[in-house]
Formats: C-alpha cells, structure tokens, sequence
C-alpha cells in the first residue's frame, strides 16, 4: 500500500508541480522585461533585480498554487483512470476512500504550503518589495532620462536632453535644456553641454552641470534680459512623491504583518478596520482554494475514461473560473459594507457543494459491490484505426487520415491550455483592479467589457506559449503510447508526421500577424480606454492638449501655454533656437499671439520681440506688432500629433507615427524595437512549434509530463533571451532589426538543427 501511495502521490505532485510552474511563469512575464531592462541598463545592482525577482514570486503563488493543485489532481487521476491504472488498481480490492485518503494527503500539503506563502512569505514580501523600490527609487530616475524626449516627471521642470550615455552608478548626459517652470509665463532656461545627475539622498538629485548658460527674462519687461555663464554649477533637483492617497494607504495593509492587520484593526474607525479585516480573512480563504478545488477535481480526475479527460478539463476550467469569481463578488460585497469581511471573503467555499454532487453521480455509479472503481477500457488499437474514428478536419485529398488524427489532437490541447492561461490572466486582472473597481464605482458591464475588449491581447501573446505546450503534449502522448513506433514501422518518415503541426502553425503566425493588423489595435485602444474609467483616470483623447514643449524642425523648441487646435492658434508662444554643436542659445522669439497663414505657410505672431544671442553676448533685439520668421514655419499638424502606443497601431501605421515623432524629437528607440516586432513576434509560434518538435520524440515514458517540464524551460529561456534582446534594443545597445529577430532566428535554428538530429 505504501508503494502505492507514493505512485498515486508521485504522479499527482508531478503535475501539480509543473502546473504552477507554468502558470506563475505566465504571471510573471508581464513584468519580466522591466527587470531585464534595469540590468541593461546598469541602473540597478544585479542582486537588487534578482531580489525584485524573488519578492515578485510569492504573491503570483497565492493564486497559482490551489490552480497548480487542481491540475495535479485531475490530470494526475485522469492519466491512471485513461491507462486503465484505476481498472487494475480496484482488481486488486483498492476501493474508493483510499484514493480519497490518498488525495486528501497532497490537498492538505498543498493547503499547508498555500497558507504559509499567504499568511507569512507573500507580506514579508510586498514589505521588502516596497522597501527595496524606495531604495532604488532616486537611483533610477537618471536612467528613467530618454534622449531627445521632453521629460516633466520633476516639480515645476521640463528637462530635455540630446544624448545618453550610461556610467556605473549613474548617466551622462550630452546637451542638457532645463525649463524652471515655477513662473510659467516666464520660464527660466538653463543651458548645458553636459550633465551628470546622481542620487543625493531617497529624496533629492544632484545635477552637475557644465559649460552652460542661464537666461532670464521679465515678460513685463521685455527690454531687460540676465545670461549667466557658468563652467560648472550644481542644481538639487527633488524626487516626485506619490500623491495618490488612495495607493499610499493601500499598500500597508498588503505588507502588514497578518498578526499586525488585526491589531490595527482594532485601533482605526469601523469603516477603516473593514479593509484590514479583509485582507486577513483573505490570507486564509485564498489558500483553502487547494481544499475546496480538491473536492472538483478527485470525481472529476477518477471517472474520466478513455477520451473523456479533454471534456473533464474544460469543465475544470469553467468551476475555476466561476469559484473565483464568487470569491470577487464576495469580497466586493465586503468592501462595500453590505456583508461582514469574514462572510464575504469566505463566501466561495461553499459554491462547488452543489456541483459536487451532480459530478459525484458518475463516479459513484462505478463503484461496484467491493468499493471499487469500475472502467471498461477499450479494445486494443492501432493509431490508424483510432485516427479513421475521427472526425476530419481536411478534405480527403489532403494526404493522409494520419494528418487529421494529428491535427485534433494538437487543435484540442492547443485551445483547452489557450483557454486555461486565458482564465488565469482575466482571474488575476480582476483580483488585481477589484480596489479599483470598488473605490471609483465602476459598473459591472463595464468591467465585463473591459475584460472582453482585454481578452484578444491575452491571447495575442500567449498564443506561441499555447503551440509549444500543445506540440509537446501532442507528440509526448503519441510517443508514451508507442503510436510514433507503429507509424515509423509502416515506412512514414518523422517529417511527414510532423507536417500537419508545422501546416498549422504557420497558419497561426499569419493570423496573429493579421489579427494585430486589422483588429488588435482596435481592441487595445478600448481595453486601454476602460482601464483607465477604472483606475478613474481622465480618458485619454490620444490628442494630447496639455504637451506644451515640442521639438521642432530647424534646431528649435517650442513652448506654448495655450493652443487652440481647431482656429490654428497659440497663447504665449515661445521659440527657442540654439546651435546643435555647442548646445548654445542663438535665437528667442516671443509672441503673445500666433495664428497660421495658409496662403503665406508660416506664423503670424503678434504683440512679441526677439533676441538674437552670441554666446554669453546679447545681440540684437527688437519688439514687434506683427511679423514672420522664416524659421518658424511647422504647420499646425506639427503640433497636433496623437499619442498613442505602439499597441493601438498596425504596422503602416506605426511607421508613420515613428517618422512625424522623430522630426519633433521625440525619442523612438522603443518604437522602432516595437514596430520590428509586429513582424518578428507572430512567427515565434512557428518558432515554438520547431523547437518542440524534436524535445517531444524523444524516448520516454513519460512523455507528457517530460513534455510540460521541458516547455516550461523552453519558454523561460526563449522569454529571458527575447525580454533581454528587447531591453538592449529599447536602451540602443543592438540596432531595432536585431533585438527584434535575433531570439527567433536563434531559437528557429537551433529547433531546425535538433530536428535533422532526430531519428526518422
């Protein structure tokens, strides 16, 4: 019995184990690329990241180990009860509540295991999380500097500057223009060729500046204008603090001590202790999940006979789903004070009672006189007659039955693991807004959009993960049950075997790149829009009134305090000209008024003057009525340039937005990196599917299993080497084309190689 026990164990932990493996590492990609991007660029100490890495895990394992625990138990059981392993097992007089014993055994480890990570490790690590951002918060401002972007995330500056280069611990920067913005009808401008900020303290920056110049002007009094030279000088510059109360009185609760939460409970005002209430109930029913979900998935897991696992998982899925949906509804009901925070945590417990007994029916009605589990396993096949029972998916002039006995298999396991990811991610994007939700009052049916207008995203980027799993478990099964063998011993190469896959996924990196093309950005733009009604943000136009600094065309920068987009008008322009060499101010115009004169093609600024410089020298000025400058002659489309993400556009689209934003110095490094990938990110499907391919014909038992551990490694690797590609790209490191192909190109030859490797 013991031997049979640690079986039963083994086969389900395997599962379990794997199953949160993949799913945290799903969670965990999304914030992958900024981790990697702080080690490109040097800002960040590599054990800082790493710590960032760790802190990161535990709070992804609160939800991804009850999944991981349903999944070990249903695919586990399912796996004996399809080999006729249950069948053998109740011959030899096991009946039914030893299974149950034998369950209950991993479900309580994995409940003890799940309550420790939530009660314990997950707030130690929001706590040290927090810590260790504070810390590097002033750290990584200097770095947060893009070349050739105006940036206004200081109090009362607008900083730009012509180039970036990174030195350990801090950046320097070439060609520096400071704009202290505290009069803004009159800003004061600093002028630099250099500059290096480093950290002073958590709260403050210090910018040494050198070989520059700073102007100063009266708007009362035109006539009377300071320059000031200087070779060096220093400017403390002060770090932005949160002013978001509704975050900075969030975050505490998370990081408390669970013991802490109720203390504090205890000492705030009724309305208050409600959230702190919440969070501790929530530390203990997340956890319990692994028990509750236990119950679904051991009938679920034993009655599943040859070929019925597939309906069993989907199934799955939907109770998962629906199980933490009423555990949002709960807590939303608890947040609102129309329930206590014990009822509403706790009330998704009870849920899948009812169900239960409906799928207990089944198993029950195999139990024969002696306990046992009765499962009539099927007659011996050969893959071909099995495959002609099928249904079929192409014509019959497509080559061979074998292909659609391929292409089911590998179309069913690629939509059941699609929809899985699919669930988790909206799950955790739920969890992850609910404060939001209920803090701004959103209606329900606008959350149920957003999370439908979000959904083709999801599946937008988890779609190559999908095909690497869903080839690795197609061709594992085939493999573990010696059908490959059979269909080898009738003369039919490997690479014909595998042709219906490679057909498919060549099919799937075409749609995605159309599905980017023609309804993504679309779908991105609304998602985009509905997050921020919840986060209750203002809606973005994508027309942007308050960006009042622009580069222009000839060596120029724009300032306005007021732009009217529809007459062709400016309020207190301001044109500031300077030689790109030394970074020197030549030219300030001033107006107080501008309109655009079609027939003439430039600006007709009014009531203003102008001053030409020459160094620290002031040369001449002169006030004016009405007049032109040659120089000052963008159209008014210059300025009214949408902001929009690279996400929001298909490909042509993109590389327009590139080209006008480059011309107004803005940065389009990340751009480029991204318009690159609109072309080289649909074809790792392909990719995933060459690389698969030879890891699952390989000679093992457990083919499956082997199959899911091995994509996980596949993918994290593939993630890593593309996220870290992509940050050298986006900090100018590698040219776009590169950061954007090379994972693919290296990855696809590797999987072509392994391919040619693989006995036929």
């Amino acid at each position: 019995m013991r031997i049979l026990t640690r079986y039963i164990l083994r086969e389900i932990t395997s599962h379990a184990l794997i199953g949160a493996g993949v799913f945290t590492f799903v969670l965990f990609t999304r914030d992958l690329g900024r981790l990697l991007e702080l080690v490109v660029r040097n800002s960040a100490p590599l054990p800082s990241v790493a710590e960032i890495f760790f802190f990161t895990v535990p709070v992804a394992l609160i939800y991804t180990i009850p999944m991981g625990a349903l999944v070990g138990i249903l695919i586990g059981l399912s796996r004996l009860a399809a080999d006729s392993e249950i069948t053998a097992m109740r011959a030899s007089g096991i009946g039914v509540w030893t299974f149950l014993r034998i369950v209950s055994i991993f479900a309580v480890a994995a409940w003890l295991l799940a309550l420790v990570n939530s009660v314990y490790l997950a707030p130690r690590s929001q706590a040290a999380l927090g810590r260790l951002q504070d810390r590097l918060k002033s750290s990584q401002a200097s770095f947060e500097i893009q070349p050739r972007v105006f940036y206004e995330g200081f109090p009362q500056l607008v900083l730009y500057v012509q180039d970036v280069q990174s030195a350990q611990g801090a950046a320097i920067w070439k060609g520096v223009f400071i704009a202290d913005i505290s009069n803004p009808s009159a800003p004061r401008i600093t002028l630099a060729q250099q500059g290096i900020l480093v950290s002073q303290d958590m709260d403050t920056l210090h910018l040494h500046l050198s070989n520059g110049a700073t102007h100063e002007t009266d708007p009362k009094v035109p006539d009377q204008y300071q320059v000031s030279t200087f070779q060096q000088t220093d400017i403390p510059i002060q770090v932005p603090q949160n002013e978001n109360k509704d975050e900075q009185a969030a975050v505490p609760v998370a990081q408390l001590g669970t013991g802490d939460l109720a203390v504090e409970a205890a000492r705030v005002k009724k309305y208050q202790a409600r959230w702190y209430w919440i969070e501790f109930h929530r530390r203990f029913a997340l956890p319990t999940a692994c028990l509750v979900l236990a119950l679904v998935g051991i009938p679920l897991g034993l009655s599943s006979k040859k070929g019925g696992k597939s309906t069993g998982f989907v199934l799955t899925i939907l109770l998962v789903f629906a199980y933490y949906s009423f555990s949002l509804i709960g807590v939303s009901l608890a947040r609102q004070g129309r329930v206590s925070p014990g009822l509403g945590v706790w009330l998704a417990k009870p849920f899948d009672v009812a169900p239960l007994r409906n799928l207990w029916h089944p198993f029950k009605a195999g139990l024969n006189e002696g306990g046992g589990i009765l499962i009539r396993p099927s007659p011996p096949e050969d893959a071909f007659k099995r495959a002609t029972s099928r249904w079929r998916v192409f014509s019959a002039r497509f080559p061979m039955i074998l292909d659609d006995y391929v292409m089911r298999d590998f179309i069913a396991y690629l939509l059941m693991i699609s929809a899985t990811f699919l669930m988790l991610l909206l799950v955790f994007t739920l969890f992850e807004l609910l404060g939001d939700i209920l803090r701004n009052q959103v209606s329900p049916l606008v959350v149920g959009e957003y999370l439908l207008s979000v959904s083709p995203y999801f599946v937008y980027n988890i779609t190559p993960l999908c095909v690497l799993l869903a080839v690795l478990i197609t061709f594992g099964l085939m493999q573990r049950s010696n059908e490959i063998t059979a269909i080898k011993a009738t003369g039919i190469s490997i690479y014909r075997i595998v042709v219906p896959v490679l057909i498919a996924a060549s099919l799937l990196t075409a749609g995605l790149f159309f599905f980017d093309q023609f309804y993504l950005p679309h779908a991105n733009k609304r998602q985009d829009a509905l997050r921020n009604l919840i986060k209750g943000k203002p809606a973005q136009t994508y027309l942007n009134p308050e960006r009042k600094w622009i580069f222009g065309q000839h060596s120029s920068i724009y300032y306005y305090q007021f732009f009217d987009s529809e007459r062709d008008q400016f309020g207190n322009l301001s044109v500031f000209q300077f030689d790109p060499a030394s970074f020197q101010l030549t030219h300030r115009v001033y107006a107080e008024r501008a309109h655009w004169e079609d027939r003439l093609q430039r600006w007709i600024c009014e009531q203003g003057w102008e001053r030409n410089l020459r160094g620290p020298a002031i040369g001449n000025f002169r006030t004016f009525d009405v007049s032109t400058f040659p120089a000052i002659n963008e159209p008014p489309l210059y300025f009214k340039k949408e902001v929009k993400q690279s996400s929001e556009m298909n490909y042509e689209e993109l590389r327009r937005y590139i080209h006008d934003l480059q011309q107004s110095g803005f940065d389009v490094v990340r751009l480029k990196v991204q318009l690159q990938k609109k072309f080289a990110f649909p074809f790792i499907a392909l990719v995933m599917a060459v690389l698969a391919i030879p890891f699952s014909l390989t000679h093992s038992k457990r083919g499956a299993v082997t199959g899911v551990a091995v994509a996980v490694g596949i993918a994290a690797v593939y993630t890593v080497v593309s996220n870290l590609f992509e940050a050298m790209g986006n900090v100018s490191q590698l040219p776009p084309i590169l950061a954007a192909w090379a994972p693919d190109l290296i990855f696809g030859l590797t999987g072509g190689y392994l391919i040619l490797k693989v006995p036929t």
